[in-house]
């Protein structure tokens, strides 16, 4: 009977998960939207359009810089706020070869940004980003995955982060929500709402059982940009392999990015390098496969997910770091629970320094 009833459960559990073509289809999606006869893209999906009218625009974006266009027959006032940014991000707008006022102002929390711009009918080009984003001297962020059904007490985690001094994002790789809802991402997005840096992420195992609902409000799963000169490439390994068009997309954001210091996050590592969990890809094969594209590639560092504890070590030469520590059920097996990595990076320096950074639980 117990036999019966897990097999009942696995099957309504994969019923109700979207498959890696399905993903990689929706991601496809996002950053394109339109009404009457006005179009938004977002190249390359870098912000999902949360809701859009004419004049207004409302963005979650997934990176700290993007561009896009706006294109519309008739001239209008628009207001564009965007959530997830920068505190001291810019938007630059070019109509029809000239550059427009646009009036900027602090969002109801840090990390959303509102813009007012008078544009003319036609074409303009959005360019979305801090002041720094050309700076290539070394930064740091925070890394932290695996907050699942720890959310109640997220904000310790990033009361935390908040104290660590000159942090620019934190960046995760997956498993924000336990069991992936649309109500459950929602209310992650609620409790970052109190966070006062952006929080720039892939999805992982746990988040995906509704169909469209991180795409609709988080943006894509799979996506690469480019911040001070350091380039950060988010893969869905969700489902413990990578599907076939989001290796079609890796291989060119591999090759752009070969001479330069590159950062490749997923959630499910392709290897587990301590084997306790069997948290590795479903095939042996493929993960050597990803492993050689990364390590041709002279990828400069990994960073996964999945594995509720920390390691340090090296796949294909890659150095690697696994950060699950957002507060899921930790591995208990070496006394680290709820924690986050501090990384220093640079363009020309490349990974600078990694520091763990345990978190005690409030009294």
């Amino acid at each position: 009977m117990k036999r019966i009833y897990l097999l009942a459960c696995l099957a309504i559990c994969c019923q109700c998960v979207t498959s890696s073509d399905d993903r990689a289809a929706f991601d496809e999606e996002v950053g394109h939207a339109s009404v009457e006869a006005t179009q938004l893209v977002i190249d390359e999906g870098l912000a999902a359009i949360r809701a859009m009218q004419l004049g207004d625009v409302t963005l979650w974006t997934s990176a700290p810089t993007w561009t896009g266009t706006l294109t519309t027959t008739e001239s209008a006032r628009w207001h564009f706020v965007v959530d997830n940014a920068l505190p001291d991000a810019e938007l630059i707008v070019t109509s029809n070869g000239s550059s427009q006022a646009v009036t900027a102002s602090t969002g109801e929390r840090p990390t959303q940004r509102s813009f007012e711009v008078d544009l003319p009918a036609g074409t303009s080009s959005l360019r979305f980003g801090p002041p720094d984003r050309d700076d290539r001297t070394p930064f740091r962020i925070a890394v932290m995955s695996d907050i699942q059904e720890a959310v109640d007490d997220v904000q310790d985690m990033f009361d935390a982060i908040e104290r660590e001094e000159d942090i620019r994002f934190l960046l995760g790789a997956g498993d924000l929500a336990q069991n992936g809802s649309r109500d459950e991402l929602l209310r992650v997005q609620h409790e970052l709402r109190a966070f006062d840096l952006p929080y720039y992420t892939t999805l992982g195992n746990h988040d995906v059982s509704e169909q469209r609902a991180w795409q609709e409000l988080y943006g894509r799963g799979s996506f690469q940009f480019r911040y001070r000169g350091v380039v950060f490439t988010m893969v869905d390994s969700a489902a413990a392999s990578v599907g076939p068009l989001v290796y079609e997309w890796l291989d060119g954001w591999l090759a752009r990015a070969r001479d330069d210091v590159h950062v490749v996050a997923m959630h499910i590592p392709p290897l587990d390098p301590v084997g306790v969990r069997n948290g590795g890809f479903g095939s042996r094969h493929e993960a050597g496969k990803l492993l050689a594209r990364l390590g041709e590639a002279q990828v400069d560092l990994t960073v996964y997910g999945h594995i509720h504890s920390f390691y340090a070590f090296e796949n294909a030469g890659i150095p690697a770091i696994i950060s699950g520590g957002g507060g899921a059920i930790p591995e208990r097996l070496d006394g680290l629970d709820r924690h986050f990595v501090v990384l220093e990076l640079g363009a020309d320096a490349g990974v600078v320094s990694q520091r763990v950074v345990e978190v005690e639980a409030s009294p």
